[in-house]
């Protein structure tokens, strides 16, 4: 087991597609740190003394920094060490349209109750960045090329979440190219590794290492 002595420390909840996507670029980057899984109704004082938004994921950096939004992570860890170059398929506009109109339709479609809304019209909003997405991957293994990248870490957790509502209607609709991208990187031993369960952190338990 890696020293998580001088290791930045992750605040982290495995469900949350933010989450996710900053534990898969600090795997990536073969980033260590010390993870610590928080259980949403009962932060610890920990990351809201770290953080006033307290929501994850949060990174303490080693010199005290905190780093409080997950792309911000993402980017971070990839600018210290990049061995896919996944840097090389950031696309802001893109990602974007994933966290503004279509983290609102997901919300909307799973959450009618929570948000007063009909979920069928959400449904075909989060459905229009899906075909958005299937004519890039039409012509091209991943969102931006021929590899994965920072993109695709970024937007699969979220797509993930929104085929998990209705898993037949996702399966029935026209998007081939996004539900074989959905599938090969949810197969990854990338994926698996950073959907690793943990049992909610306390003040007072052993680090766990979070590395590749």
């Amino acid at each position: 087991m890696a020293d998580t002595a001088s290791a930045p420390v992750l605040y982290s909840f495995r469900r949350c597609p933010y989450a996710m996507r900053a534990r898969l670029a600090l795997l990536v980057s073969g980033q260590a740190c010390e993870i610590r899984e928080v259980k949403l109704s009962a932060k610890p004082a920990e990351l809201l003394a770290a953080s006033a938004k307290a929501t994850v994921p949060v990174l303490v950096l080693t010199d005290g920094r905190v780093i409080d939004e997950s792309l911000d992570v993402m980017r971070w860890a990839l600018a210290r060490h990049d061995p896919e170059r996944w840097l090389d398929g950031d696309d802001d506009a893109l990602i974007a349209a994933n966290d503004g109109p279509f983290k609102h339709a997901l919300d909307r479609t799973k959450y009618p109750d929570r948000h007063g809304s009909d979920p069928a019209v959400h449904r075909e909003a989060g459905l229009s960045f899906l075909e958005t997405l299937e004519a890039r991957l039409a012509v091209q293994p991943n969102l931006c090329g021929p590899r994965m990248a920072l993109a695709d870490a970024a937007i699969l957790p979220f797509v993930r979440q929104f085929a998990a509502i209705d898993s037949a209607w996702f399966a029935a609709q026209a998007l081939p190219a996004v539900q074989a991208w959905l599938a090969r990187h949810l197969a990854l031993p990338l994926f698996d590794a950073a959907m690793v369960r943990l049992k909610p952190w306390q003040y007072g338990d052993a680090p766990v290492t979070f590395a590749a």
